[in-house]
């Protein structure tokens, strides 16, 4: 997950008169809240299966960990950057990195895995508090001459909390700093989330939106409701067997999804700021770029699946697992760097290269864990890593393309949620097809079996997000 802000991106920013000398004091700890929602999202997958342990948690608690976090953020990030543009960004910064910090020592100390889902739920509320605030900021803070500069430190923070998330949560859970063990991946933000409470205090000036748009709180409880009734019962319905109240519960998504729309479509008729704009759905390009997102994003089942294959089927400590999945997240690292350029000589190609690197990639993974390409992982994964990489930055530039200017935020906004709902059902549907697979008593080679099955369903996906690219137009619309 990327904090992924680019929803933030304002046409009518308040600008001051003069330029602020702290801006690049301010810049950091604004990096650092776009970098703490990152690492909190990939960091805590390399601690579940030590969750699982000391909470006893089932494996559909173990998914609500993460699709937990991943549904609230999706559903709540546009309303996040709206109270930004309403209450000044320096406040909604601040108050968002206060929540966060106090989420995360909620999860530390959680004694429960239900206790453990409620804060990874406050924590997702308050990321999306304090995420939308960064790009807005930095965009509002720095000169257009000064943008470029700025702007490739924002993106470089993704790549690096990738990383960060990939290792740290490994070499936390095995160190076991003043005895915790997966307690210290949450923790570690206690001091990061001071530090940039205190220079958020210090260096940062505020700013508001000239037009800000109002808050849609119906719309928010409605794709709540909707997103709830949709996850819910795909994690929980294979453990409870499927009660009649679960199967109620998945009929009733769809028409809760069908009264989200009714009442944006009226918000819009009579001129208000619906959460969604539901008229940006007529352009053909923009649906195919929004299906694209979603199938791609499911990937955050990967996570979730190979941190237990690696645990509980090798047996591999925390830490020799987060330094195996290091190749992807060098992959992602490196090709985002140059993801950019590729954009420029390939266009929306690029996304077709991405996903058919990525499908290589994992396509290789399988066959290694299968047997068939033994010691050939860390070619797919770095392969997987480098395509996911190259598809991430490029996906909202390609697609947003094709809509009018004034509508990019919308549309962006639109986009971000969309990666976040993809996560949330990947995890929910692939993770519940991985653990079905397991089965209650897992011998040794069910977990290699049961990942298999589940990355050639990423694998799957990935394949029809490559050939949906081929539907977009070769060069992106300019503007």
């Amino acid at each position: 997950m990327t904090s992924e802000t680019t929803e933030t991106l304002q046409l009518h920013d308040t600008r001051p008169a003069t330029v602020d000398p702290r801006r690049w004091l301010a810049l950091p700890v604004l990096l650092t809240g776009a970098f703490l929602p990152i690492l909190d999202f990939n960091v805590v997958n390399l601690a579940l299966p030590a969750i699982r342990d000391d909470l006893g948690a089932t494996p559909g608690e173990v998914q609500f960990v993460i699709s937990a976090y991943a549904a609230t953020y999706a559903v709540f990030l546009i309303t996040g950057g709206r109270l930004g543009d309403l209450l000044g960004r320096r406040r909604m910064f601040l108050t968002g990195v206060a929540g966060f910090t106090i989420a995360s020592v909620l999860c530390g100390i959680a004694w429960s895995p239900d206790v453990l889902v409620a804060g990874r739920i406050l924590q997702g509320l308050t990321a999306t508090v304090m995420a939308p605030q960064v790009l807005a900021s930095i965009r509002v803070l720095f000169p257009a001459a000064e943008q470029g500069r700025a702007l490739g430190f924002y993106g470089a923070t993704f790549g690096l909390a990738n990383i960060c998330g990939q290792v740290l949560g490994g070499v936390l859970v095995s160190a076991h700093p003043f005895g915790l063990a997966w307690q210290a991946i949450f923790l570690i933000n206690v001091p990061i989330g001071l530090a940039a409470f205190i220079g958020g205090l210090l260096f940062l000036t505020d700013s508001r939106a000239e037009h800000a748009q109002r808050l849609d709180v119906g719309g928010v409880i409605l794709l709540s409701l909707t997103l709830g009734l949709l996850v819910y019962p795909l994690i929980e319905g294979r453990e409870s067997g499927w009660p009649i109240w679960i199967v109620a519960m998945l009929l009733a998504s769809p028409l809760m999804l069908a009264a989200f729309v009714r009442f944006e479509a009226r918000l819009a008729r009579r001129g208000g700021n619906p959460l969604v704009a539901l008229h940006l759905l007529r352009n053909s390009d923009f649906v195919i770029g929004q299906v694209m997102a979603l199938a791609f994003y499911m990937l955050s089942s990967f996570y979730l699946t190979f941190a237990v294959y690696l645990q509980s089927g090798l047996h591999f400590s925390p830490l020799a697992a987060g330094l195996a999945t290091l190749p992807f997240a060098t992959g992602f690292f490196v090709s985002s760097l140059v993801s950019s350029l590729v954009m420029q000589w390939l266009g929306a190609r690029t996304l077709t290269l991405g996903f058919a690197v990525q499908v290589i990639g994992f396509g290789v993974v399988m066959l290694s864990v299968s047997g068939m390409l033994p010691q050939s992982a860390e070619f797919g994964l770095i392969c997987g890593g480098l395509g996911f990489g190259t598809v991430m930055p490029s996906v909202i530039k390609a697609v947003i393309g094709s809509i009018e200017p004034r509508h990019a935020g919308l549309a962006s906004g639109m986009m971000i949620s969309t990666f976040q709902i993809g996560a949330a059902l990947g995890v929910a549907i692939i993770g519940g097809i991985f653990y079905s697979l397991l089965g209650p008593h897992p011998q040794a080679g069910d977990y290699a079996h049961a990942f298999t099955i589940a990355l050639g369903c990423n694998v799957a996906l990935l394949a029809l997000g490559g050939w949906l690219s081929l539907w977009l137009p070769r060069e992106p619309a300019a503007g």
